[in-house]
């Protein structure tokens, strides 16, 4: 079996120093390449050290609606200028979050629609994160200049309505350990329906520990068994969902499925 982790964050505090552990850890379960996402200046830092140390590790870079309200020129003349790395796959993690309210909304709203076009300018595909602000966050991405949309709806703990939506913009959906959870009924049908050429799998480490490991710190091995929850709600054999979905996040990231 073949994972590819196509959101984490082995550049947190919780696992900075200690990343090859975590790597070779998640080697043993399968889990063969990542994708580190950044959110501000020390964040998309260290997302592109590690991709450039490890192999079989990428970077995504860009500005987290939390962090919204310290992008200002030169933090936007960084993120140019980082956009330029090979190892960079993508722009993100980029979007909306309403739960919390380190950023005015109308800030977010801003910095969100300007890296949209940062990324449509460079044909890099987005990253894209929404926390109780799905009307918003749609909106702004069907009023993109350019359709369809290169991107991911990361952590996609929608419907099956919001998720054909975001589809029909062009967007892949991403799943991670909330989907495990038994009581996200609307996530398990969104699962069941969305098409399979379009899903992905993450960790969001070190956040939504899947089952068996709800409440424990995540870590990018345990795509595993976010993958073993996607597979139980599709009625699908591990492997053939597993090969699919490294081969869409390959595919979206512009990355050669090389053998690992």
């Amino acid at each position: 079996m073949k994972i590819f982790d196509s959101h984490t964050h082995l550049n947190d505090e919780a696992f900075w120093g200690n990343e090859q552990t975590y790597l070779d850890h998640a080697r043993k379960l399968g889990v063969k390449a990542t994708a580190q996402v950044g959110s501000n200046t020390v964040l998309n830092q260290r997302a592109l050290e590690l991709a450039e140390k490890y192999p079989h590790t990428y970077a995504i870079v860009g500005w987290h609606p939390e962090d919204a309200k310290d992008f200002h020129e030169s933090e936007r003349a960084t993120l140019l200028e980082q956009l330029k790395n090979p190892k960079v796959v993508a722009l993100g993690e980029i979007g909306l979050d309403y739960h919390w309210d380190t950023s005015p909304q109308k800030t977010q709203r801003r910095v969100f629609t300007e890296q949209i076009q940062i990324a449509q300018e460079r044909n890099l595909p987005i990253a894209i994160h929404n926390r109780d602000a799905m009307e918003d966050t749609y909106e702004i991405l069907k009023n993109a200049s350019t359709h369809p949309i290169k991107g991911v709806m990361h952590s996609f703990n929608g419907n099956v309505a919001w998720m054909e939506k975001f589809l029909e913009l062009g967007l892949n959906i991403s799943f991670s350990g909330v989907a495990s959870f038994k009581k996200t009924k609307e996530v398990h049908e969104a699962v069941r329906q969305v098409p399979l050429e379009r899903i992905m799998v993450e960790t969001d480490a070190p956040y939504l520990a899947p089952e068996p490991l709800r409440g424990k710190q995540n870590e990018p091995a345990y795509a595993l068994y976010v993958l073993e929850a996607l597979a139980r709600h599709r009625d699908m054999d591990p492997d053939e969902l597993a090969k699919a979905t490294f081969e869409n996040t390959c595919k979206l990231y512009g990355i050669e499925n090389e053998e690992n």
